[in-house]
C-alpha cells in the first residue's frame, strides 16, 4: 500500500458531506461574502448595514441615517425609516427581524413590493455582519415601541422583547467586529468611512447622513439639495472650471427587457488641469471598476464632441478625430444610474454588467450633451478647443512615451545610475527611491543585493500638477523612474499605457529625510505616481520608510524605538526588570511571563480609559461601580450638570436608565440622542440643567480585560481608588530587598511607576534623519525586513486626496494659503 493512500479516507460516502447550518458558511468563508478580513471587508460590515437605510430612503421612507464608532470598537448605524418587521412570518413561524438577520437569502429586495429600486440584492448583507459580528444587537422602532433583539456570531443570544416606547419609526444595529475573523484589525478608520457616506448625501439629495467618532469627538453632517451637481462641484474645489456651472441632465428609458425604468442622472464639468475624474454608480454603489453605465457614457461623449467638432469647423477633414483619453483630459464626471435589476460582478459590487444599460446612457447622454452644446456654443466651443489641444499633446507626449518605453520594455536600457537587484521576480523585489545621491550611496552598501534596488534621484522632481504630460515625460528624474518602475504611464489606451502587471518591483519604498525637504520631495514623488501610477497605490505597491523616532542606550545595548506608544512599552518592560509585584493578602508573587502578560492588558485599559474622559468620568470612578458578583461595569452614564456643579450617575442596564429618566420626569427623544436642557428653580435663583445620558460602550472591552487580568490572579481590587490606607499589591525590588516597597493605588499609578523605574540608566536620543546613519545603521533600522517599519500609501478617500493635492501642488495660490492658515495650529511635526 502506498503512502498516499494510506492517508486517503477509507470510504467516501455520505458521511464525508457537510452541510453548514445558518451563518456557518459565512464564518468558514467570510472573504466570499465582505471581500477579505481585513480592512476592505470590516469597512464593507459598515457599508452593508447603511445600504440598508439607503434603500429606505429610495423608497421614501427615510431623511436621516447616523453612523457612530464607539470607544470599545464597536459602531452604530440608526435611520429613521419604516425599521425592519418584528411580526411573526407566517411561514417560517419566527420573528421577521430574526429571519432577516439569520437566514442567507432572505430579505424584502427580491420582489418589488417593498422596494423599487435598491442595492441589495442577495440578501445576505446585514446577516454577513451578523455572522461575523462578536456582538450584534437590532433595535427596532415601530408600532409605538422599541423592539430588541441580541445576537452573537450569528445566533441568536436574546429574543425579541420591547424595551421602551417609542414616537418614531427605524432601525439601530450595534455590532463588534470579531477577533475571531478580523484578526489583523478591528479598527474603523473615520476618513474611509466619511468617503463612502459623503457619496451616498450626493447620491441622494436631502437625505442627511451623521458620522461620529467618539473617542477623538470627529464629527461629519452631510446633506446636500442639489445632488451629484454639487458633487461635481466639490470635486472641483480650488480649481479652475472651463464654464461657470456643471452640466448637468437625467433621463430614463425602459429596459429591452424586464419591468420598471432604468433612470441615468449625469453631471459634468471640464478644468484645466491635465486628468480626468469619472466616479459611476449603480443604485447609490460605487462601482469602483466602472461597468456598462461608465462605458456607454464614455462613448457618447466621445461621439457627441467629434461630432460637434466636425460640424462647427473646429475639427478639419485632414485632422485625426479626437480619441477617448483627448476628450476626458479635465473632466470631471458623475453617472448615477438607478437599475430596477442590477447585475454586478461579486457580492462586493465592484461592476455593473447590465448590457441594456450601456446603450440607454448612449442614447441619454448622446441627446441631451448635443442639445446642451447647440444652446451654448460659447461653452461648447471652449470645451472642444481644449480637447483639440489635449489631442496636440498627446501626440507629443507619445513621442516623449516611446523614448521612455524602449528601457524596461525591451529588458535593456535602465537608467544608469539604478542599482538593480538580482531576483527578477517582481513579488521578491523591492526598489528603494532615495533623496540624494550620497544617501543613495550608504543605501547601495547597506543593502541586501539580492531583493533590494536602490534609485537615487538627484534634486527636487518636477511638480507634475502644474505640467503637461509632454513635460512630464522629458523630465531626467521622471524618466529614470518610470523605466526602472516599468509600468509605463497614465490611463490613455495602447503601448505605453499603465498596467500594473508589468511592474518590476511590487514594493516601491521612498526614503527620504525626515526635514522639510525630505517631506517635499517624498510629496512630489506621491503627486506623481497619484497623478500618473496611480495603479501602483491601488495595488498597494507604495511604502513610505518609517525611521525610528528614538535610539535608546543601556549600558552597551542600543535599542531604535519606532513611535511613542513603543517607547511606553519597553519603559514598562525594563521597569519590570527588577521589580516584583506582590499581592499582599497571601504574599503571592506574581511569575515574570505572568506580569508580562498582565501589563499587556493593563495598557490597554490604560488607554480606553482615556476614552473616558468624554462622559466626565475616568477609570477609578467607574471601577468603583463594578459589580463583582454579576462582573459587570455600568452600561450607561447620566451626567448632570446645574450652573456650575456637576454630577455623574452610573446605570447599570437599560432598566435602569429607563427609571433613572422616570424619577428625573425626563422625555428624550428616542432617536438615539440623550440630551435634555431644562430651566429649574433653587432658592429663588434661576439655573439652566443639563441632563446627558451617554451609552458606555467601552465597558464591554473593559469588562473582558478585568475578567482576563482576574484569570491571571490580578483581582478588582487592583482598579479600586484607595481607601484607608489599604494597599493590596506592592512593588518590591527583587535586588534590593532593603528598599522601601513602593504601594500601588491604581491601574494608572502602576503603569506611571513603571515607567520612571524604566527610565533610570537610560540615554534616551530623539532621532532625526536618515544621514546621521551610516550604511550597516541605515539597513538595520529602515531597511532590513524583519526590523524595518514600512506605512502603506493608501487611498483611503481618492476625492479628498485629489483636493489636497490639488490644493498644495496647484497653481491656484489663495487655497494652498487658506490650507495653511487654517492648519497651522495642528502641524505635529515642523522642522524649523
Amino acid at each position: 500500500m502506498t503512502e498516499q493512500t494510506k492517508n486517503e479516507p477509507e470510504n467516501y460516502d455520505s458521511s464525508q458531506i457537510q452541510k453548514l447550518e445558518g451563518l456557518e458558511g459565512v464564518r468558514k468563508r467570510p472573504d466570499m461574502y465582505i471581500g477579505d478580513t481585513n480592512e476592505r471587508g470590516l469597512h464593507h460590515c459598515v457599508f452593508e448595514i447603511v445600504d440598508n437605510s439607503i434603500d429606505e430612503a429610495l423608497a421614501g421612507h427615510c431623511t436621516e441615517v447616523s453612523v457612530s464608532l464607539h470607544g470599545d470598537g464597536s459602531c452604530t448605524i440608526q435611520d429613521n425609516g419604516r425599521g425592519i418587521p418584528v411580526d411573526i412570518h407566517p411561514k417560517h413561524n419566527m420573528p421577521a427581524l430574526e429571519l432577516v438577520l439569520t437566514n442567507l437569502h432572505a430579505g424584502g429586495k427580491f420582489g418589488k413590493g417593498a422596494y423599487q429600486v435598491s442595492g441589495g440584492l442577495h440578501g445576505v448583507g446585514a446577516k454577513c455582519v451578523n455572522a461575523v459580528s462578536e456582538s450584534f444587537i437590532a433595535e427596532v422602532r415601530r408600532d409605538g415601541k422599541i423592539h430588541q433583539m441580541k445576537f452573537s456570531r450569528g445566533k441568536t443570544t436574546q429574543e425579541l422583547k420591547v424595551v421602551g416606547d417609542a414616537s418614531t419609526t427605524g432601525t439601530k444595529i450595534t455590532f463588534m467586529p470579531d477577533e475571531q475573523i478580523f484578526e489583523e484589525s478591528r479598527e474603523f478608520k473615520f476618513e474611509l468611512l466619511a468617503k463612502r457616506l459623503r457619496e451616498l448625501a450626493f447620491l441622494n439629495p436631502g437625505v442627511r447622513i451623521k458620522l461620529e467618532e467618539e473617542v477623538n469627538s470627529k464629527k461629519e453632517d452631510f446633506i446636500f439639495e442639489n445632488g451629484i451637481s454639487e458633487y461635481v462641484e466639490y470635486l472641483n474645489k480650488n480649481k479652475t472650471c472651463l464654464i461657470q456651472a456643471p452640466i448637468a441632465f437625467s433621463g430614463e428609458a425602459p429596459p429591452e427587457s424586464g419591468d420598471g425604468t432604468i433612470m441615468v442622472e449625469v453631471a459634468m464639468i471640464y478644468n484645466d488641469s491635465f486628468n480626468d475624474q469619472l466616479y459611476a454608480y449603480a443604485n447609490s454603489i460605487h462601482n469602483v471598476e466602472g461597468g456598462t453605465h461608465l462605458s456607454g457614457f464614455r462613448t457618447a461623449l466621445t461621439r457627441v464632441i467629434n461630432g460637434y467638432a466636425r460640424q462647427n469647423d473646429l475639427l478639419k477633414e485632414k485632422d485625426l478625430s479626437l480619441t477617448g483619453d483627448d476628450v476626458r483630459e479635465g473632466l470631471t464626471a458623475v453617472i448615477s444610474v438607478k437599475v430596477p435589476e442590477p447585475r454586478f460582478e461579486g457580492q462586493t459590487k465592484t461592476k455593473l454588467s447590465n448590457r441594456e444599460v450601456d446603450g440607454i446612457v448612449q442614447k441619454i447622454v448622446g441627446e441631451k450633451l448635443k442639445h446642451f452644446f447647440e444652446v451654448t456654443p460659447d461653452d461648447a466651443k471652449m470645451i472642444v478647443q481644449k480637447v483639440i489641444h489635449a489631442a496636440r499633446a498627446r501626440d507629443a507626449a507619445r513621442k516623449a512615451r516611446e523614448t521612455v518605453r524602449k528601457g524596461a520594455l525591451s529588458g535593456g536600457g535602465l537608467p544608469g545610475k539604478l542599482a538593480d537587484c538580482s531576483e527578477k521576480d517582481p513579488s521578491l523585489s523591492e526598489i528603494y527611491i532615495v533623496e540624494g545621491d550620497s544617501a543613495g550611496g550608504s543605501a547601495k552598501q547597506g543593502r541586501d543585493r539580492l531583493t533590494q534596488a536602490i534609485l537615487p534621484l538627484r534634486g527636487k522632481l518636477l511638480n507634475v500638477e502644474k505640467a503637461r504630460l509632454d513635460k512630464v515625460l522629458n523630465n531626467a528624474e521622471i524618466r529614470s523612474l518610470i523605466t526602472a518602475v516599468g509600468t509605463g504611464i497614465g490611463d490613455h489606451e495602447g503601448e505605453g499605457a499603465f498596467d500594473a502587471t508589468k511592474a518590476r518591483y511590487h514594493k516601491i519604498i521612498i526614503m527620504t529625510d525626515a526635514d522639510v525637504d525630505g517631506a517635499h520631495i517624498r510629496t512630489l514623488l506621491l503627486t506623481f505616481i497619484f497623478r500618473q501610477m496611480k495603479g501602483l497605490i491601488e495595488n498597494g505597491y507604495v511604502y513610505v520608510a518609517k525611521p525610528p523616532l528614538y535610539k535608546i542606550k543601556r549600558r552597551k545595548t542600543e535599542q531604535y524605538i519606532q513611535d511613542d506608544f513603543e517607547m511606553s512599552q519597553i519603559l514598562i518592560k525594563l521597569g519590570i526588570e527588577d521589580m516584583q509585584l506582590i499581592r499582599v493578602s497571601d504574599n503571592y508573587i506574581f511569575p515574570a511571563d505572568i506580569l508580562e502578560e498582565i501589563n499587556e492588558h493593563l495598557l490597554k485599559i490604560e488607554q480606553i480609559g482615556r476614552n473616558l474622559s468624554r462622559y466626565g468620568c475616568n477609570l477609578n470612578r467607574i471601577f468603583t461601580h463594578y459589580d463583582k458578583a454579576l462582573k459587570v461595569l455600568p452600561r450607561y452614564i447620566a451626567r448632570i450638570r446645574t450652573g456650575n456643579d456637576e454630577e455623574l450617575r452610573f446605570l447599570a442596564d437599560l432598566d435602569a436608565k429607563v427609571g433613572f429618566m422616570e424619577s428625573q420626569s425626563l422625555e428624550f427623544e428616542d432617536s438615539g440622542t440623550n440630551t435634555l436642557q431644562r430651566e429649574i428653580q433653587r432658592n429663588g435663583v434661576t439655573f439652566t440643567q443639563r441632563f446627558d445620558i451617554y451609552e458606555v460602550f467601552e465597558s464591554n472591552e473593559l469588562e473582558k480585560l478585568l475578567q482576563k487580568v482576574d484569570n491571571l490572579g490580578l483581582d478588582v481590587s487592583f482598579f479600586l481608588p484607595n481607601e484607608d490606607d489599604i494597599h493590596p499589591y506592592k512593588l518590591i525590588d527583587s535586588k534590593n530587598p532593603e528598599s522601601p516597597p513602593i504601594e500601588i493605588t491604581g491601574v494608572n499609578h502602576y503603569l506611571q511607576q513603571l515607567r520612571l523605574l524604566g527610565k533610570k540608566g537610560l540615554q534616551i536620543q530623539r532621532y532625526k534623519g536618515l544621514g546621521e546613519m551610516n550604511p550597516k545603521q541605515l539597513f538595520e533600522t529602515t531597511m532590513d525586513p524583519n526590523s524595518r517599519t514600512l506605512v502603506k500609501v493608501e487611498i483611503e478617500d481618492a476625492v479628498m486626496a485629489d483636493e489636497i493635492f490639488t490644493t498644495l501642488m496647484g497653481e491656484e495660490v489663495a487655497p494652498r494659503r487658506m490650507f495653511i492658515e487654517d492648519n497651522a495650529l495642528n502641524v505635529s511635526f515642523l522642522d524649523a
